[in-house]
């Protein structure tokens, strides 16, 4: 047995060695044969490739195929990124998104604080939001107005939109603001355009009812709600809202101030009316006499 293994590896070995060498010759040959450059050449190298490769297409498909996976696979993982790259990009929108929809709402809020139309007697001034009670029994928000700047109990307060309340209690640098929504509010107001007067009641909601309405057959739903000023507590015309109907039936009033971003508002200095004793006052001018015969008395003393 030693022996014919002996012999076995005595004839292989340069077998081996033989075929060896007869492939890189070969190799050796036909890498000199592609580089070579001429006409006839690249007639022989087209010819070869004409019988030799068709013949390879089906050991050629599994690296096709391997190939297109990788470049599939590759295109799918940049569209994966870009994919991502899109989502953090739209976030980034819809965050600058809201921040310009509150400027915006902020903006149009200082302008029609800048250019609101009231009545001429009526001055105001204006305070930022400091805080919010937060209570779930008393909704009320503190300004950074106070005494120092005239603030007295019971003046109205605006945003740029509508009517949020009333001052109920004045500090020397602050004063808070007593909101409709508050179950404490009760306020005069007149629907129109029916003149329909009415209570605006808060009961901690953002749509507070309305009770006490004299005719409620001429009342409908999107009609004006304004404040009467009955009581002599807020100047009449200040706009409070539009009224609306809830699933029960009862009439509410869909405030106009914006509740869930109160910012700035506006404190009307409201003095009251002039209380007038003497009815003829509003028709004579100050020192007329109150009779016609003593003022045809005085033009004819005068003429004598």
């Amino acid at each position: 047995m030693p022996r014919d293994r002996s012999t076995a590896d005595t004839y292989t070995t340069p077998l081996k060695r033989l075929l060896a060498v007869l492939l890189v010759i070969s190799l050796v040959g036909l890498f000199l044969l592609w580089r070579i450059d001429s006409p006839r050449v690249e007639r022989f190298r087209a010819h070869v490739v004409d019988r030799v490769l068709p013949n390879f297409e089906w050991a050629m498909a599994p690296v096709t195929g391997t190939i297109n996976l990788v470049r599939d696979f590759q295109s799918y993982r940049r569209l994966h990124d870009q994919n991502q790259e899109l989502k953090r990009e739209l976030q980034q929108m819809k965050k600058w998104k809201e921040a310009a929809v509150q400027l915006g709402q902020e903006n149009a809020r200082l302008l029609d604080l800048n250019k609101v139309r009231l009545d001429p007697r009526l001055t105001f001034i204006t305070g930022v939001v400091m805080a919010d009670s937060g209570s779930p029994f008393r909704q009320s928000v503190v300004l950074n107005v106070g005494a120092r700047d005239g603030i007295l109990n019971g003046w109205a307060a605006m945003d740029g939109l509508g009517l949020v309340g009333r001052i109920s209690g004045v500090g020397e640098r602050t004063s808070r603001v007593l909101l409709l929504t508050d179950a404490a509010s009760r306020i005069p107001v007149t629907i129109q355009p029916s003149g329909q007067p009415a209570i605006l009641a808060g009961d901690n909601t953002l749509a507070p009812a309305l009770d006490f309405i004299e005719n409620p057959d001429l009342v409908r739903p999107g009609d004006r709600v304004i404040s009467s000023g009955d009581g002599g507590v807020f100047p009449p015309g200040l706009l409070v809202g539009q009224v609306a109907t809830d699933p029960g039936g009862r009439s509410r009033v869909r405030l106009s101030a914006d509740y869930e971003r109160l910012e700035f508002l506006r404190v009307l200095r409201h003095h009251g009316h002039k209380t007038i004793n003497d009815p003829g006052a509003m028709v004579l001018p100050p020192n007329a006499p109150d009779h016609p015969a003593e003022t045809a008395q005085t033009q004819g003393d005068s003429n004598g």
